[in-house]
C-alpha cells in the first residue's frame, strides 16, 4: 500500500475527532446569542431564547449586610434590578464582605495554600435559582459600583426546585478569567463569552475576586438567556479551530465532573521499567522538593506514570497541607477516601466550600478524620453546608492538636452542636462568621479555649448578650490579638470597658455596624487609651465617633495601619490632619459619607499624605 494512504487515514481520523468534539461541546464564541444559532442552522427549528431574572438566593460565602435586613446582602439579587443603570453606592445592591488587599495586610490574616493552581482565585461565591432550566446561550452581571469582581461562572446540573435529587450533581465553568481591574467605579453590563454545556441548568454561581479593586464591589441582579431545546450547529458552523485541540487536555484540567478527579486518586496498574532515567540517581528528598511544586491533580496524574514516582506522589510528606477548595465541585466520599492513606500526617488542611448538595457525608467525613486527624493543627471549613453536630464532635475527638479552625458561613450547624469546641483547648483562631452560635456554647468556648489568639464573631445573631461576652473574653482570652464583632446588635460601654481592660494585646478590632456604641459614653477614646498595639479599627456606621476619638488614636495608637469611620457626621478635617501626622503606617482611612469631609479635602489628604489610601465613596 502506498505511504500516502496510512497520511490520509490518519488526517481524516484527526478531522472525525475535531468535529465530535466541536458537535459535543460546540465553539467558544458562536453560540452565545440566538442570533447566532439562528444564522447557523437556518434549516433547523427556531429555537425561542427565553430571558428570565434570578428566582432566588440559594447561597452565598458573605455579605456585607446584617442577617435580618436586606440592606447591602445578596438576597438583593433575586428579581429585576433595583439600581442599574444608576453607578454608586446603593443599599439595594448585593456586596461582598471585603475588597482590595487590606484583609491580608492585618494581624488576622491568614497564611495561604501552598499548591493552590493559578487558575483559581476566586474569594467570594454566591448561587442563584431560576425558575426554567436552560441551555444557557448567554449571561447578564448587572454591576453598578466598582465592576470587575467576578472571576468565574459555573452552572450546575441540578435542579433545586425538583422533588427527586439527581444521582451525580455535575458542574461546568461557562466562563473564567483572572481577575482585572476596571477603569472607574460606573455601573456596566457584563456580558462574558460562555461556553456550550451540554445540559440544562436553572442554577448559576458566580465566584469573585476583589482584590484589584478600590473599594466594594455591588451586584444588581443576573439575567440568564437560553433555550429549551439543546443547540445544534450545522456542518457550516463547525470550523476546526486549532485551540479546541487541547480540549480534553482542558476539561481534565479545569472540569468539574467528580470521575476526573477520583480515577486520578485511584490506585492504577503501573508498568515495570529496567530503569527510572535520572531519576535514580537523584537523592529521595530532591524528588520530594521538586514534586512539592505540583498542584494536587498533577501529582496524582504524576503518580500513574511509574513506580518510582507512585512511591514519591503517595509519600505522606507531599500531603503535609492540603487544599482541596480549588476542587470544590470535583470533592465528595470517594475522594477522601482515595486521600485517606496519603494524609495520615497532614497538618493544614481546607475543605472549604466542598461537599454541599450530598457529595460529602457525615460518615465519609468522620471516616475521613479518624485516619487523619490527629496531626491535623488547621482545618479550614468555611461554606461547609454538611457539617452537623457529629461532625464536630469527630473534629474534637480526633483533632486533638488543633489550633485553627474556621466555620464561617457554615449557617446550617445546630446551635447546640458549638458545645463541642469547647474540648479543644489548645485553639488559637477560631472564625464563627455568620454562624447560629448561642451565648451558652459560646461562653463555655472562652471559658475553655483561654490560648485564643484570633476571633471572629461578625453576623453572629443568635447571641443575646455581647457584654457578657466581652466580660469573659476580659476575664480569659488574655492573649487575643484580633477580634470581629461585626455587626453585634447589643455591645455597649461596658462590654468595651471590660475587653480594653483584659485584652491589651489587642492588634486588630472591628466593631462595624454596632449601633448601641455611642461616643459620648467614652467608650472609643477608653479602647485608645487602653489599646497601644492596634494596628486595625473598624467603627463603620457609627455616627457618633467625634474629633476626640481621632485626636486620642492619633496620641495613643500610632502603629495604626486601618481605620474605617465611614458615616460619621463629627469628623473634621483637621482630627484627620493630626491622625495622619502621627500614625505613619497608616495605609487604609474610610471617610465615606463623612459629612465634613467633602471631595476638596480628600484631594488635599491625599497629596500631602500620599502614602495613605483615602477612601470617600459616593451615591449618585
Amino acid at each position: 500500500m502506498s505511504p500516502v494512504f496510512p497520511m490520509l487515514t490518519v488526517l481524516s481520523m484527526f478531522y472525525y475527532m475535531c468535529l465530535r468534539r466541536r458537535a459535543r461541546t460546540a465553539t467558544r464564541g458562536e453560540m452565545n446569542s440566538r442570533r447566532a444559532i439562528e444564522s447557523n442552522t437556518r434549516a433547523l427549528p427556531i429555537n425561542v431564547e427565553i430571558v428570565q431574572y434570578a428566582k432566588e438566593v440559594l447561597d452565598f460565602s458573605s455579605h456585607y449586610g446584617s442577617e435580618n435586613s436586606m440592606s447591602y446582602t445578596m438576597w438583593n439579587l433575586a428579581g429585576i434590578p433595583n439600581v442599574y443603570p444608576s453607578s454608586g453606592d446603593f443599599t439595594q445592591t448585593a456586596v461582598f464582605r471585603t475588597y482590595g488587599t487590606w484583609w491580608d495586610r492585618c494581624p488576622s490574616a491568614r497564611l495561604p495554600f501552598k499548591r493552590t493552581p493559578s487558575t483559581f482565585c476566586s474569594q467570594d461565591y454566591v448561587e442563584l435559582a431560576f425558575e426554567e432550566p436552560v441551555y444557557p446561550t448567554a449571561v447578564h452581571i448587572l454591576e453598578t459600583y466598582h465592576p470587575g469582581a467576578v472571576v468565574r461562572i459555573l452552572a450546575c446540573s441540578a435542579n433545586p426546585y425538583s422533588q427527586n435529587p439527581p444521582a451525580e450533581v455535575r458542574w461546568e465553568i461557562l466562563w473564567s478569567e483572572a481577575p482585572t481591574k476596571v477603569n472607574g467605579p460606573q455601573a456596566r453590563q457584563f456580558t462574558p463569552c460562555i461556553k456550550q454545556i451540554n445540559f440544562p441548568t436553572n442554577l448559576i454561581r458566580l465566584e469573585v475576586n476583589s482584590s484589584l479593586l478600590d473599594y466594594y464591589t455591588e451586584l444588581d441582579a443576573v439575567v440568564l438567556h437560553g433555550v429549551k431545546e439543546r443547540p445544534v450547529l450545522s456542518l457550516k458552523a463547525s470550523m476546526i479551530d486549532m485551540n479546541d485541540i487541547d480540549e480534553d487536555e482542558d476539561e481534565e484540567k479545569y472540569g468539574c465532573g467528580m470521575d476526573t478527579l477520583n480515577k486520578q486518586f485511584s490506585i492504577v496498574t503501573l508498568r515495570e521499567w529496567p530503569t527510572n532515567g535520572y531519576f535514580d540517581k537523584l537523592p529521595y528528598e530532591l524528588i520530594q522538593l521538586i514534586l512539592s511544586h505540583l498542584t494536587v491533580p498533577d501529582l496524582c496524574r504524576l503518580a500513574q506514570t511509574c513506580k518510582l514516582l507512585y512511591q514519591h506522589c503517595c509519600d505522606p510528606l507531599q500531603y503535609i497541607h492540603l487544599s482541596l477548595q480549588p476542587y470544590w465541585a470535583r470533592i465528595n466520599d470517594t475522594s477522601l477516601e482515595y486521600l485517606q492513606s496519603r494524609c495520615t500526617l497532614i497538618q493544614w488542611l481546607n475543605l472549604s466550600w466542598t461537599g454541599n448538595r450530598g457529595a460529602i457525608s457525615v460518615s465519609g467525613f468522620s471516616r475521613f478524620l479518624k485516619v487523619c486527624g490527629s496531626e491535623l493543627v488547621r482545618l479550614e471549613l468555611s461554606c461547609g453546608h454538611f457539617l452537623n453536630e457529629t461532625c464536630l464532635e469527630v473534629i474534637t475527638e480526633m483533632c486533638p492538636n488543633l489550633q485553627e479552625l474556621n466555620l464561617s458561613s457554615c449557617d446550617k450547624i445546630p446551635p447546640q452542636a458549638f458545645n463541642h469546641i469547647a474540648k479543644v483547648g489548645s485553639l488559637k483562631r477560631l472564625i464563627l462568621y455568620r454562624t447560629k452560635v448561642e451565648q451558652t456554647a459560646l461562653l463555655s468556648i472562652l471559658n475553655f479555649c483561654s490560648e485564643l489568639q484570633h476571633l471572629s464573631l461578625g453576623s453572629c445573631v443568635m447571641i443575646e448578650d455581647y457584654d457578657l461576652i466581652a466580660s469573659m473574653m476580659g476575664a480569659k482570652c488574655k492573649k487575643l490579638r484580633s477580634l470581629d464583632l461585626w455587626r453585634c446588635k447589643n455591645i455597649t460601654e461596658s462590654g468595651i470597658a471590660e475587653l480594653a481592660s483584659g485584652c491589651q494585646l489587642l492588634e486588630e478590632l472591628d466593631l462595624g455596624w454596632c449601633p448601641t456604641l455611642q461616643s459620648s459614653t467614652g467608650c472609643f477614646t477608653n479602647l485608645a487609651r487602653k489599646l497601644p498595639n492596634l494596628q486595625k479599627l473598624f467603627l463603620t456606621a457609627n455616627r457618633s465617633v467625634c474629633d476626640t476619638d481621632i485626636e486620642e488614636l492619633a496620641a495613643n495608637c500610632t502603629h495604626l495601619r486601618q481605620l474605617d469611620i465611614l458615616g460619621t457626621r463629627m469628623v473634621s478635617p483637621a482630627s484627620l490632619r493630626k491622625l495622619l501626622e502621627s500614625c505613619k503606617d497608616l495605609s487604609l482611612l474610610d471617610v465615606s459619607f463623612c459629612s465634613q469631609i467633602d471631595n476638596r479635602v480628600v484631594l488635599e489628604l491625599n497629596a500631602n499624605f500620599p502614602n495613605v489610601f483615602i477612601k470617600k465613596s459616593f451615591t449618585q
